[in-house]
């Protein structure tokens, strides 16, 4: 499964001017991978693509975009069954939508960007890094999970997530609106599935984040945190899974600074400083 990205009960709303999401002037649809995906792209410079949760949308990064736009350029798009970007099919798993995003790249003519993601997002963040290395140079995530059970996420979660799972797995002659739900609620259940020591093909800098009373349980982020090549950690105090919005300042200017900056190995002595 994964944690939640419980978006499709609570998700942030866009109360800047502009209509992130719903943005004519920029928003465009790419056809790819069979359905069409929505993106809108903020800004100019260095690519940076930004990934939201589960049930989640664009305007999810109201607080994001327009720190980001002044000095990169911020792709931001509805993944596959979500938004903009609604897919027919039956199936919707996570690896899906990391291909998605990486044809995604590949269709705006983009080699390779920075990627942020938040919750399912980090999810595919990892995913895209794993599958489609040379398309990440650098990764931040915060509150994703490697797989769904008690060991990862905390049972109180994933005990608001079980009923409506449970009674549309047994509805049959699901409407749309309710299959759309399903392909969501299936991936909090079932998904995802990354063995740990699989992290070791993230070739990029990544920075792992969670807040200390995430859904997603501390020791698991830090899990995901040993198990990468070269990663840094940071765990929010008094925070839970909404970190871009709870600590949004600070969650824009550290992982615009850990963009910008080497990365350095601490070890020996330096690790005095």
């Amino acid at each position: 499964m994964v944690f939640i990205s419980f978006s499709f009960s609570f998700g942030q709303k866009d109360t800047s001017a502009i209509p992130y999401g719903k943005n004519n002037a920029t928003g465009k649809f790419y056809d790819i991978r069979g359905f069409k995906m929505y993106a809108e792209v903020y800004g100019t410079g260095q690519p940076l693509l930004i990934i939201h949760g589960n049930g989640g949308s664009i305007n999810n990064f109201s607080n994001q975009i327009p720190y980001f736009d002044k000095k990169y350029k911020v792709i931001v798009a509805d993944s596959r069954t979500h938004g903009k970007s609604p897919d027919n099919g039956d199936s919707l798993t996570y690896e899906m939508m990391a291909d998605d995003y990486a044809a995604l790249l590949d269709a705006m003519n983009i080699d390779s960007a920075l990627v942020i993601g938040w919750s399912d997002g980090g999810i595919n963040g990892l995913l895209l890094a794993m599958r489609h290395p040379k398309k990440v140079k650098k990764l931040a995530i915060t509150g994703a999970n490697l797989w769904p059970d008690t060991t990862a996420v905390f049972p109180e979660v994933l005990n608001l997530v079980n009923p409506p799972y449970q009674a549309l797995k047994v509805k049959t002659n699901k409407n749309q609106m309710e299959m759309r739900r399903w392909k969501l609620l299936r991936l909090l259940v079932e998904q995802p599935n990354i063995p740990a020591p699989e992290l070791s093909k993230v070739k990029c800098p990544t920075l792992v984040i969670g807040g200390d009373h995430d859904v997603i349980k501390e020791e698991h982020t830090m899990l995901i945190y040993k198990n990468l090549p070269t990663a840094y950690l940071w765990i929010l105090p008094n925070a839970g899974h909404s970190t871009p919005i709870a600590y949004k300042d600070e969650f824009n200017k550290t992982i615009d600074n850990f963009f910008t900056k080497p990365y350095r190995v601490i070890k020996g002595p330096a690790r005095f400083y």
